[in-house]
């Protein structure tokens, strides 16, 4: 009994060997900030487990984002735009092991980390027990370092933001994006920041085209608008956790009418997304170990058929 109690034990280890390494750490999403146009910190990595509020005191300070937010402080003319994407893309095990769905994002946000001046990474931000989305918490903590005395000169807001505030300019994809930068860098000669919030994922909107391209793509195409105009930002990408990480029991009813309102889209699609990745993993398991037990009940079985003498004949001695 014991032998079968290590061999149940066994295959519980094989099983769980095969399960992802991110299911661990799947209740955290990852967040960048980098400028190609400040001199500073660069490629540091901040391994501790943050909230919301916390990236965003960290961005205050360690980025140094209350120089251009805050009012009052002193005027930075190569700062004119300051950008916080929001995706819902990513998740923390996506950095060190991209699904195929997020290699290009993924590979897009290391290379503008490595390749800018001033880069911070927080591979760990974990969602707050307030239940808001990420952008109002954000907001509302810049406001809170800046005592309320936002030195922002205007606030554009584009995609699915869930912003509890109207006073921001509405724009509708990147075409408009570039007639607005157009716009204010002309306007910008007193020194402030123009604030740009931009969140990918599901919109109710129809005409916002740009929700059907990955984020990889939309970020790409935002910042060749910023460079055209040698406009100077700055960029805070972060993955909101409450839209990335769904609880376990919603994610089979998100997913059925997913397909069903993409039954012609995902048809030709061979790609595995997380659960499929999951129940393959398993599965995987399950027959390495139903192996494994088969082999050792062979070998039990072979043992026990052998039979050896009990007596043995007394050599005589010639």
């Amino acid at each position: 009994m014991k032998t079968v109690a290590v061999a149940i034990v066994a295959a519980l280890l094989v099983v769980a060997a095969q399960l992802p390494l991110g299911i661990a750490f799947q209740s955290t999403v990852p967040a960048f900030l980098w400028s190609p146009h400040l001199d500073g910190m660069k490629e540091v990595v901040d391994y501790r487990t943050l909230s919301p509020r916390d990236l965003a005191k960290s961005v205050m300070a360690e980025g140094r984002w209350s120089n251009y937010l805050c009012s009052g402080e002193e005027a930075q003319e190569s700062q004119k735009f300051t950008f916080l994407f929001v995706g819902t893309e990513l998740q923390s095990v996506d950095i060190s092991r991209p699904r195929r769905a997020n290699a290009a994002l993924v590979d897009f946000l290391k290379d503008s980390f490595s390749n800018s001046n001033f880069s911070l990474a927080f591979p760990y931000v974990a969602a707050s027990e307030e239940k808001v989305a990420v952008e109002n918490t954000l907001m509302a903590e810049f406001a809170d370092s800046c005592q309320n005395k936002m030195g922002i000169n205007n606030i554009a807001l584009m995609g699915s933001c869930l912003m509890e505030s109207d006073n921001f300019d509405k724009l509708d994809d990147i075409h408009s994006v570039h007639d607005y930068v157009h716009s204010r860098m002309g306007n910008n000669s007193d020194g402030h920041t123009n604030l740009i919030v931009l969140c990918h994922g599901h919109s109710h909107s129809s005409r916002d085209s740009d929700q059907r391209h990955s984020e990889s793509s939309i970020l790409s195409k935002l910042l060749n608008v910023v460079e055209q105009f040698g406009a100077k930002y700055s960029v805070l990408y972060v993955s909101d956790p409450f839209r990335s990480i769904q609880p376990p029991s919603h994610q089979g009813l998100e997913r059925f009418l997913a397909e069903a309102n993409l039954e012609s889209e995902s048809s030709n699609s061979l790609a595995c997304d997380g659960v499929c990745q999951i129940k393959s993993s398993l599965l995987e398991g399950i027959l390495v170990a139903i192996v494994l037990l088969i082999i050792l009940l062979s070998g039990l079985c072979c043992m026990m058929g052998i039979d050896t003498p009990t007596r043995f004949e007394t050599p005589q001695d010639s």
